[in-house]
C-alpha cells in the first residue's frame, strides 16, 4: 500500500541526456566537462548517495536493448560507476525471473531507457517486479528510480502513448494510455521543445484537469522528492501545464478533430535550479526559497492565536 510521502526519489528525464560521446573532437572540447561537473547521469547517481553505486539499466522500451545496454555501460564507466547491469527483459515471463527480482531487491539505482513507454506498461504492469519497484520508492529513502524518454513518461498513472503533433490542437492528437503508477498526479511528455509537443500536452491536460502536465525537454530532467517537489535539472527547460483553474474546457465533450478551446490553462518555464511545488501548484525560483516559504508558512500555522483583549463590563 502506498504511503502518503514516497521516500525514494524519482528522475524523469527528457531524452538524449549527455552521456559523454560526442560525434567530433570539437564538440566532445566543447561539452565533455559539463558531462562530469553538471551532467544529469552524474546528478542521478550523486542522488543514490554513493559514490559507486549498484546500478541497473532496463532497455526493455528499446527496439536495440543490447546497444542501449552498452551505452550505458560506458557513460556510467566514465563516472567511476562499475557495479552496472543491465536488465534485458523482453517479455513478462522475463520480468518474473528469480535474477531480475533479486537484482532489483539488491540495486542502489534503476534506470529505465527510452523507446516504446506501452512495452513498459505491457512487461511490468501487474507484476511482482512493479510491487517491489514501487515498495522501494516508497520506502527506502536513498533508492532513485530513473527513467528517460518513454521510461520518464511510464512513471505516471495516465501516460500520453503517442500522438500527432502535425494535429496538434485537435481532440485526439494525443494517444493517452495507462503507465506503471508510480506517480498519480501528473502526465509526462519528453523531447518536449525539439519536437514541438505542446499541443498534446494541452489536449492531455485538458482531458485531465487535475493532473499537472510535465514538459520535458531533451538533455533536461525534474528530480521529484516526496513525491510532490520537482527541481528542474540539466540544460534546457521543463514546461509545466497546470489545469486546475481550467473554466471553459471543450476537450472532454468535443467530437475527434474538432479544435480544443480550453480557458486559463497556466503554463509555467522552469530552467536549471527553478522547483515547483506540485501540491502548492506554486512556482519557486530555487530549493532555498522553496523551503524558506515552506518554514515561514509552518511557523505562522504554530504560533498561538493573539490573545483577545477582555471584555467591557
Amino acid at each position: 500500500m502506498k504511503t502518503l510521502k514516497p521516500l525514494g526519489k524519482l528522475i524523469a528525464i527528457g531524452g538524449n541526456e549527455d552521456k559523454g560521446t560526442y560525434s567530433s573532437a570539437r564538440v566532445r572540447k566543447k561539452y565533455y566537462l559539463n558531462f562530469f561537473e553538471l551532467g544529469i547521469l552524474k546528478r542521478v547517481v550523486t542522488e543514490s548517495g554513493k559514490t559507486d553505486p549498484r546500478i541497473e539499466v532496463v532497455t526493455t522500451a528499446s527496439m536495440i536493448p543490447e546497444e542501449v545496454g552498452e551505452i550505458y555501460r560506458s557513460s556510467f564507466a566514465m563516472l567511476n560507476c562499475r557495479n552496472v547491469g543491465v536488465m534485458d527483459i523482453r517479455t513478462p515471463e522475463d520480468a518474473r525471473q528469480p535474477e531480475y527480482l533479486e537484482r532489483l531487491q539488491a540495486c542502489d539505482l534503476i534506470m529505465f531507457s527510452g523507446g516504446n513507454q506501452s512495452r513498459l506498461k505491457e512487461m511490468f504492469g501487474e507484476s511482482e517486479f512493479l510491487d517491489r519497484l514501487t515498495t522501494r520508492y516508497q520506502s527506502e529513502p536513498n533508492f532513485v528510480m530513473a527513467g528517460t524518454s518513454a521510461g520518464a513518461m511510464a512513471m505516471s498513472h495516465n501516460m500520453i502513448r503517442g500522438g500527432s503533433v502535425p494535429d496538434a490542437l485537435l481532440k485526439g492528437a494525443v494517444k493517452m494510455g495507462h503507465g506503471l503508477n508510480l506517480l498519480s498526479n501528473v502526465v509526462i511528455d519528453t523531447h518536449f521543445v525539439k519536437r514541438g509537443r505542446f499541443g498534446r500536452l494541452i489536449e492531455a491536460v485538458s482531458l485531465h484537469p487535475k493532473l499537472i502536465g510535465i514538459g520535458l525537454g531533451e538533455d533536461t530532467g525534474i528530480l521529484i522528492t516526496d513525491g510532490n517537489l520537482i527541481e528542474t535539472i540539466g540544460s534546457n527547460l521543463v514546461i509545466i501545464m497546470d489545469g486546475n483553474n481550467i473554466r471553459h474546457n471543450n476537450a472532454p465533450a468535443a467530437k475527434k478533430g474538432t479544435t480544443l478551446s480550453v480557458e486559463h490553462m497556466t503554463m509555467h518555464v522552469l530552467a536549471k535550479g527553478n522547483v515547483y511545488d506540485m501540491q502548492q501548484r506554486q512556482f519557486y525560483v530555487d530549493r532555498a526559497t522553496h523551503d524558506a516559504a515552506v518554514t515561514a508558512a509552518t511557523e505562522i500555522s504554530a504560533s498561538p492565536a493573539a490573545t483577545p483583549p477582555p471584555a467591557l463590563s
